[in-house]
């Protein structure tokens, strides 16, 4: 039986290594690392799946900052990574996992501003994430535009840049 936990009670070393076989161990120099490097993920949103007290997946959810040209500022939450242990990828763990922390957003009032980035098809379809808004958006490396996904009233259309939110 899966069990949804918060992260914060699987030891940090068994989600650095799911990470590890999820996305490689390069995973490190990616953009959406860039985007949020030096904060820590939110506790409250950040998830855990066990099967039978085994890590099999993970979801972080992060504070990030849209600096607009015109000097406005937006907080925003960046979802993901989504991590699924290789072997149980397709069993529909990882959408589980997703809508469980979007479910958590949402009661907590927190759901305004989210972004990703990921595959625009899988994230439209199943939690309405789309790139309508972010055509403008800078970030600190590369990135597929239509990759760059937000979901929210509040989530900014201008153009600016994202980065790390230090008080979130």
């Amino acid at each position: 039986m899966i069990e949804i936990v918060p992260i914060a009670n699987v030891s940090n070393d068994a989600v650095e290594d799911l990470l590890d076989r999820a996305f490689g161990a390069d995973r490190h120099g990616r953009t959406a690392y860039r985007i949020r490097d030096g904060v820590s993920a939110l506790p409250r949103l950040s998830f855990a799946a066990l099967d039978n007290g085994a890590l099999i997946a993970t979801i972080q959810c992060w504070p990030v900052l849209f600096t607009g040209d015109d000097g406005g500022l937006a907080p925003l939450i960046m979802v993901g990574p989504v991590a699924v242990e290789p072997a149980r990828q397709r069993d529909g763990i990882g959408r589980m996992l997703m809508r469980h922390a979007l479910d958590t957003a949402d009661a907590r009032g927190e759901s305004h501003a989210l972004m990703l980035i990921g595959d625009p098809e899988y994230y439209s379809r199943f939690f309405g994430f789309s790139a309508e808004r972010t055509g403008e958006w800078r970030v600190p490396g590369p990135v597929e535009r239509q990759r760059l996904l937000s979901r929210g009233d509040r989530v900014p259309t201008s153009a600016g840049s994202l980065g790390p939110r230090v008080h979130a």
